[in-house]
């Protein structure tokens, strides 16, 4: 599926986002007829711009398949429903905290977090936590090497955060406060 082949491309996804949601405001208050092929394209233009997470960003947004698109393409959704694409931000800020921090033990900790945040964005951000953390995960057990264990504590620390229990539960002591 060409989702799960772009979703370890998500950095800036957020941003991204917020380009697609500017765009459609816009478009809104423009209130001009005819007008909304060039807000879409603008919209997945600026995102584009981004990087690779942008255009991620841009083509989730897109998709008929987003939560809460009702198959009348992107400008059917309510801001609640785009606000939740930043879930994927959320899921990037808790992967670079990980690699920031460098601390030994904290990952299931920071895939809980990520997982947590998202989720808690509403259904399009719970939505987009479990396809970023399976295709983590899918190309961690079949490129990395780390083994299906580490594979299957990941994704209870995943779940565990998705379904909103607290991250807190997998915090090594030590970890600094900032995280």
């Amino acid at each position: 599926m060409r989702i799960f082949c772009k979703v370890l491309n998500f950095h800036n996804s957020h941003a991204g986002a917020e380009d697609t949601w500017r765009a459609y405001s816009d478009m809104r208050e423009a209130n001009y007829k005819n007008s909304d092929k060039y807000f879409h394209a603008r919209g997945n233009y600026d995102a584009a711009q981004r990087g690779p997470g942008g255009k991620w960003a841009a083509e989730l947004i897109s998709s008929p398949h987003w939560p809460g698109v009702v198959n009348c393409g992107q400008w059917e959704l309510r801001s609640a429903e785009l606000a939740d694409a930043a879930g994927a931000g959320d899921m990037w800020r808790a992967y670079s905290d990980m690699r920031e921090a460098n601390y030994k033990n904290a990952d299931k900790y920071f895939h809980a977090r990520g997982n947590y945040d998202a989720a808690q964005r509403g259904p399009g951000g719970k939505w987009a936590a479990e396809v970023i953390s399976d295709a983590r995960e899918g190309w961690q057990s079949d490129v990395s090497g780390r083994g299906a264990e580490d594979t299957r504590q990941d994704q209870e620390a995943n779940a565990w955060g998705r379904s909103g229990g607290d991250p807190n539960r997998y915090r090594p002591e030590g970890l600094p406060s900032k995280y």
